[in-house]
C-alpha cells in the first residue's frame, strides 16, 4: 500500500510550489505537482499600449529578469511587421547570454547544489587535501590550505552556535550525500565566491539596460545609445569594461563552475538513471545571428523531440492553433463557450478566468481527481513536453550542430557515462553546465560583431519608422518567444484599435510543472518523480533533487487595484 507525502512549499525556487508523492516500497509510484500561486498580468495589460507591456511583464519574476521583457517587445515587433538593428540585436543576445551565465551559476551554487553538497560534512574536511584536489581539478588561484581552512572556520561557528544561517534546514547526513568532505568543502567555498561573483557580471545588464533587475527594453530596439565620446551613451570605456566583465565571467565559469559539476557528477552517476520522465522536449530557438526572423541562423535551434528519438527533430511552428494549446481540466480556471473546461485554446485565444474549487485550509491533501493548481496545462501537437536546458542541449545534438556536439560527447567520455544518462536529473543538470560554457563563447562572439558594426559606422540601436500607432493596422497579431534559461517562453498579442485586446504569457515553468490533461498525461514534473528512490519519507532530498534539477519559476501572484489604490479583486491563494 502506497503513503503520501508532502512537500510543501518546496524551497530554494523562485515562487510556490506544492509536491504531493505517493511512495511504495521505497519508490515514488505517483506524484502531482501543484502551482499554489495566481498570476493575471495577462488581465492587467488589457486596454493598455502594447509599447508599453514589456515593463509590465518584466515584473512577472525578478529572477529571469530581462527574459519577458525581451520575448514582449519581440512579440509587438512582430505584430507590427518591425525589424530592429543589427546592433539592438546583438546587444539583446550578449544580456540574454550574460542572463544564462549568471542564472545557471546561481542556480547550479545557491539553488540547486545543496542538494548534492553535505554542508555540515565539509567540516571534516582536511584543507590541506582540499587544496591538493582542487589543484588537480581547475587552475583557479583560490585553492590554497589556508584559504579553505578559513572557510571551514567560518562555518564551523555557524554549527557551533547552533544556527547554520542561510545553510538551516537542510537534510544534513543524508545517506544519499555521496561527496568526499574534501569535495564538499570545494563546493561550499564555491558557493560563497559564487555569490560575490554573481553581482560583477549583471553589470552588464545595467549597461545596456540601465539598470538591474529590469533592466530597460524598446519596442524597435534598444533604449541605449552608442557614442563612444559622450559619457552619458556607450562609449568606448563602458564597451571596455563589459569586455572585462565577459572574460571574468568565462574564466568562473570555466575554473569554478564546470570543475565543481565535473566533480560532483563523477560520484552521482546512478542519478544518470533517475528523473528522466516524459523523454519529450521542446525549444524555441534564440540567439538569432542574422535577426531574429531567420530561425536557421539561432545559436539555439528550435524543433522538438518525441521519446527520446534523437534521430529524429520535429519543426514547431507558434502560429499554427493546432501546435500549442493550453487546457485547464485539472486547473483553478474556466473557459466559456462551447467546450468549457474540456477544450484547448491557442494562446491567441487564450482566456484567464480564475476559478477556485479547491479545499479551504488547513488541509492535508488536494484532491488530485479534479482541479489542484493554479497553472494552466500546455501541449505541443497534444503532446506534454519538457523544456529547458536539456531540451536544447539534445535538439542542438540532434540537429547536428558541431557546437553541441563536441561539448556533450567530451563531457559524456570524461564522466564515462552513455549518451542514454542525458535523459535523468544528473543530464539536466549537467545540461545547464555545458550551457554556460556555450553562452560565455556566444557573448564574447557577440561582443566582438558589436565593436566590428560600430567600427565600420554603424551606430543605429532602434527602428522607430513603425513606434507611432498612426502606422499600426487596425487589428494586429504577434507572437514572440525566447529561450529563457528556464526554457521556451512564448507570448501572444491580439492589438486592437491601438491598444491590447488579449495578451497570454506561456512560461517555462507551465510547461513542466503543470497538472496533467484531460487523457491524463502527466507534465515533465510529475513524470520525472516516477521511479525517484526516497530512503526517509521525513526527509524526501531525492524530491526536491529532481524537481531544483529544473530550476522551478512559479507565475507570480497578484492583487488587482483600481487607479486609486482600492481593492478590485483579490486572489486568495493556498495558505492565505
Amino acid at each position: 500500500m502506497s503513503k503520501r507525502i508532502v512537500v510543501d512549499p518546496v524551497t530554494r525556487i523562485e515562487g510556490h510550489l506544492r509536491v504531493e508523492a505517493d511512495i511504495e516500497n521505497g519508490k515514488i509510484v505517483d506524484a502531482f505537482s501543484s502551482g499554489t500561486m495566481v498570476r493575471l498580468l495577462e488581465e492587467i495589460l488589457r486596454g493598455r499600449d502594447p509599447r508599453d507591456a514589456w515593463a509590465f511583464v518584466g515584473r512577472v519574476c525578478g529572477v529571469c529578469t530581462s527574459t519577458h521583457s525581451l520575448t514582449s517587445v519581440r512579440t509587438v515587433e512582430d505584430a507590427l511587421d518591425i525589424v530592429v538593428p543589427p546592433n539592438a540585436e546583438l546587444v539583446r543576445n550578449l544580456m540574454h547570454c550574460v542572463l544564462y551565465m549568471h542564472d545557471h551559476v546561481v542556480h547550479f551554487y545557491h539553488l540547486h547544489a545543496m542538494d548534492w553538497v553535505d554542508v555540515v560534512a565539509a567540516l571534516k574536511a582536511d584543507p590541506k587535501k582540499t587544496s591538493e584536489l582542487a589543484q588537480t581539478i581547475s587552475k583557479w588561484p583560490k585553492s590554497s590550505p589556508g584559504y579553505f581552512s578559513d572557510i571551514q572556520t567560518r562555518i564551523k561557528k555557524f554549527v557551533d552556535s547552533g544556527q547554520l544561517g542561510i545553510f538551516a534546514n537542510g537534510y544534513w547526513g543524508h545517506p544519499a550525500y555521496k561527496l568526499p568532505a574534501e569535495v564538499n568543502l570545494i563546493g561550499l567555498a564555491h558557493y560563497l565566491e559564487a555569490l560575490d561573483w554573481q553581482k560583477e557580471i549583471v553589470k552588464v545588464q545595467a549597461i545596456f539596460g540601465g539598470k538591474n533587475p529590469h533592466p530597460n527594453y524598446l519596442v524597435g530596439g534598444m533604449a541605449c545609445s552608442i557614442s563612444l565620446d559622450d559619457v552619458s551613451g556607450i562609449n568606448a570605456e563602458r564597451l571596455a569594461y563589459v569586455h572585462q566583465l565577459l572574460k571574468q565571467g568565462k574564466e568562473f565559469i570555466n575554473q569554478v563552475y564546470i570543475p565543481d559539476l565535473m566533480a560532483i557528477a563523477s560520484f552521482y552517476k546512478d542519478w544518470g538513471a533517475i528523473g528522466g520522465g516524459l523523454g519529450n522536449y521542446l525549444v524555441y530557438g534564440d540567439l538569432p545571428t542574422k535577426g531574429y526572423r531567420d530561425t536557421a541562423s539561432y545559436k539555439f535551434p528550435s524543433g522538438a523531440i518525441l521519446n527520446k528519438d534523437l534521430s529524429k527533430v520535429y519543426d514547431v511552428d507558434l502560429r499554427k492553433e493546432d501546435e500549442v494549446q493550453e487546457f485547464i481540466t485539472h486547473s483553478w480556471y474556466d473557459y466559456e463557450g462551447e467546450g468549457g473546461k474540456a477544450k484547448g485554446l491557442h494562446p491567441w485565444k487564450g482566456e484567464s478566468k480564475i476559478n477556485y474549487t479547491g479545499p479551504k485550509p488547513p488541509f492535508e491533501h488536494l484532491d488530485t481527481t479534479k482541479e489542484y493548481s493554479y497553472l494552466k496545462t500546455p501541449r505541443w501537437k497534444g503532446n506534454a513536453m519538457e523544456v529547458g536546458p536539456l531540451a536544447r542541449v539534445l535538439v542542438g545534438y540532434a540537429r547536428g550542430r558541431e557546437d553541441y556536439k563536441a561539448i556533450v560527447d567530451k563531457t559524456l567520455k570524461d564522466l564515462d557515462i552513455p549518451v542514454a544518462a542525458l535523459f535523468s536529473t544528473l543530464g539536466r543538470t549537467a545540461a545547464r553546465g555545458l550551457e554556460a560554457i556555450l553562452a560565455a563563447d556566444w557573448a564574447l562572439e557577440f561582443y566582438d560583431s558589436l565593436i566590428a558594426n560600430i567600427k565600420a559606422g554603424d551606430t543605429r540601436m532602434a527602428e522607430m519608422s513603425k513606434f507611432e500607432p498612426s502606422t499600426w493596422p487596425k487589428v494586429a497579431l504577434g507572437v514572440g518567444h525566447s529561450e529563457a534559461p528556464r526554457g521556451a517562453l512564448a507570448h501572444w498579442i491580439n492589438i486592437k484599435d491601438e491598444k491590447i485586446a488579449n495578451y497570454q504569457l506561456v512560461v517555462p515553468t507551465t510547461w513542466n510543472a503543470s497538472p496533467r490533461d484531460s487523457k491524463g498525461q502527466m507534465s515533465a514534473y510529475e513524470a520525472a518523480l516516477i521511479d525517484t528512490p526516497v530512503h526517509d519519507e521525513t526527509q524526501p532530498l531525492e524530491i526536491i533533487r529532481t524537481i531544483h534539477s529544473f530550476d522551478p519559476c512559479m507565475a507570480c501572484s497578484v492583487h488587482l487595484y483600481d487607479e486609486e489604490g482600492k481593492t478590485i479583486s483579490r486572489i486568495s491563494v493556498l495558505g492565505d
